[in-house]
């Protein structure tokens, strides 16, 4: 389940045929010049950089018996894989960031605020590694697919496809991360590649669980044929805390659910949704930790509008998403408005610990503008689906875009809720627990 970093001449780790599943870890072999952007002209600004200017060279899987796969990287997807859904607003993105920056940040001989102690701390959590023996697969699987069928079985690969982006998004940052660091600090930098571990086993096993459906993706071309989306370091740190949080809640929740009402149990990767939402809360925790290490980015008056804005990003984006899925939420008993609330409210209240500022999620003028922006989403989707021409679907979608600006506005601006981090209150004594 796992690729370690590669090198032939050292023996693979093998794993029984009912674990493995044969797992694509492009970055685990690649050189630098691979995982970075061959040119970054217009560094400024670096909104998207595009996969195209990476050069993957190839990627290496790992089977039972430890043999050794290698698959060169392709204009075009392998055969017999799926083929990758369109790039939108709302689909997993993959990041880059200035690791140059990352690497003064948290240099030890440069940065005072750095809590060694809490690294180490964080660093024993990852080598304990209590998921290895978790994801493992049975027949039971590859059963329950086969009784998904009509439209349920179309919704079901495009969750699978979905969190396997996400995950695999995960596994190349962190990897990447582990690498720079390494001279720096090494301590974080075993963490990254930990965490890369940890993304690599979940992209894996649902890349595997998509095979159920007689369909993969092909990692290696995903790798090349994606872009880039530039984050600064504090941003990568706000989004990727916000995302291995509301990771946690939205799978904890799911697995809660199910165990009270087996009855919509219909496929067992939900069953191992307990243990695999503790990594996305490890994943979290030493996220705040890295926060803490520069207390800029949760102190000033900036950091409180950055704050809000990625919390409105990450609750908003979830929000639509799942609104355009109903359909897989009600096929597991959950109301999808319901749950959408109570895990935008369960990661709120955890963001609130460490980010200096939250939304007020709780205010019942948040749900109703949340509500807005679905049916706003809606009608610019069935223009986007309509036969009139482009020109025309222009002119229909800028009143709607307008009013549309006009409600993310009215939520960022609503009045936040001040919280943060009690590492940071001058009088600390007198905080009750």
């Amino acid at each position: 389940l796992w690729c370690p970093p590669l090198k032939l001449s050292r023996p693979i780790r093998s794993y029984p045929d009912s674990a493995m599943a044969t797992v694509s870890c492009p970055s685990a072999t690649l050189s630098r010049a691979a995982l970075a952007p061959a040119s970054l002209s217009g560094v400024s600004s670096r909104k998207n950089v595009s996969f195209s200017s990476f050069t993957p060279k190839a990627s290496f899987g790992v089977k039972a018996g430890g043999r050794v796969t290698m698959e060169v990287a392709k204009d075009k997807p392998r055969e017999g894989s799926k083929e990758p859904s369109k790039e939108t607003l709302l689909t997993p993105r993959f990041y880059t960031t200035d690791f140059d920056e990352m690497e003064r940040l948290f240099n030890r001989d440069i940065n005072p605020y750095l809590n060694q102690a809490e690294f180490d701390a964080c660093l024993e959590e990852f080598k304990a590694d209590y998921n290895q023996t978790h994801f493992v697969r049975t027949p039971e699987f590859k059963v329950a697919a086969d009784k998904i069928q009509g439209p349920a079985r179309e919704i079901f690969v495009e969750f699978l496809e979905r969190s396997c982006t996400a995950e695999f998004s995960g596994f190349l940052l962190y990897k990447e991360l582990g690498r720079r660091l390494k001279k720096t600090n090494p301590i974080i930098a075993e963490i990254f590649t930990l965490m890369s571990r940890d993304e690599a086993r979940h992209a894996g096993f649902l890349n595997k669980a998509l095979s159920d459906f007689n369909l993969s993706l092909d990692l290696g071309f995903l790798t090349k044929a994606r872009k880039y989306t530039f984050f600064k370091p504090q941003y990568i740190l706000y989004a990727t805390y916000l995302s291995e949080k509301i990771g946690y809640w939205r799978y904890i929740t799911i697995w809660r659910h199910l165990a009270q009402n087996p009855e919509y149990q219909c496929y067992p990767i939900f069953q191992k949704f307990e243990n695999w939402c503790q990594d996305e809360n490890r994943h979290g925790d030493f996220f705040t930790a890295m926060l803490k290490c520069y207390p800029k980015f949760l102190q000033d008056w900036t950091s409180k509008l950055w704050a809000r804005f990625f919390c409105l990003s990450v609750y908003v984006t979830m929000y639509l998403n799942d609104h355009q899925r109903t359909a897989f939420y009600e096929g597991l008993g959950l109301n999808t408005k319901q749950f959408n609330m109570h895990v935008i409210i369960e990661t709120n209240k955890t963001t609130a610990r460490i980010f200096p500022a939250v939304l007020d999620v709780e205010n019942p003028e948040f749900q109703r503008r949340l509500d807005v922006l679905v049916e706003l989403n809606q009608k610019l989707v069935d223009i986007g689906k309509s036969d009139a021409p482009d020109a025309l679907k222009s002119v229909q979608r800028f009143p709607v875009l307008a009013s549309f600006v006009g409600e993310l506005l009215a939520l960022y601006f609503m009045r936040p809720v001040d919280s943060g981090s009690v590492d940071f209150i001058d009088n600390e004594p007198q905080i009750v627990y």
